[in-house]
């Protein structure tokens, strides 16, 4: 349930990309009605659990302003960089893990599920840094090389299928290691 309910935006932009017959009265549209979901997410999610969720409130700021920006100078590029900019985001506080605090930011989130061996969480965190600056390196490529069009197929479908293959890659390669600790915890 917390899936949908975390592409709700997502999803209520898509739809509001290929309302118009026009995509460039798509795409502002579209602008539009992330912003109003995105606050609605917030809203709702406090209200269900009365605590903000960090990256609902991230996604957002960075939806009002470089959409308020797309907006506001007709000048679609801006949004199109907001892939990008939380990607690198991601990537810049996955690295910055590996220097603060005892464990990387990626077996704080998940330590409490899995057990792996500690050169396993550093390996994890980097290859999620380096995933995360990919996917934004790519994101811009597309954004300045192909339709207005073919880049919001590829932030939905694109990213997200590649970021769940990354998932399923990060899980297999765990997989090796979770039975290690086990045997050498019996």
């Amino acid at each position: 349930m917390k899936f949908l309910f975390d592409f709700f935006p997502l999803v209520a932009f898509l739809i509001a990309f290929y309302y118009p017959e026009n995509r460039e009265e798509g795409i502002y549209l579209g602008i539009q009605v992330i912003i109003i979901a995105s606050f609605i997410q917030i809203l709702a999610y406090w209200l269900l659990t009365r605590r903000f969720e960090k990256m609902h409130i991230i996604t957002f700021a960075l939806t009002v302003v470089l959409g308020g920006a797309t907006l506001l100078l007709h000048d679609e590029l801006f949004f199109k960089w907001k892939p990008t900019v939380v990607n690198w985001l991601f990537a810049v506080i996955l690295l910055g893990s590996q220097f603060i605090g005892k464990k990387p930011i990626i077996r704080r989130m998940m330590d409490h599920a899995i057990t792996v061996p500690d050169q396993v969480w550093v390996k994890l965190n980097l290859c999620w840094a380096g995933f995360f600056v990919i996917s934004g390196a790519a994101n811009i490529y597309v954004a300045y090389n192909y339709s207005t069009e073919f880049w919001a197929n590829f932030k939905v479908f694109g990213l997200l299928g590649l970021t769940f293959i990354f998932a399923i890659g990060q899980a297999i390669y765990m997989s090796r290691y979770i039975s290690e600790v086990e045997e050498e915890k019996e």
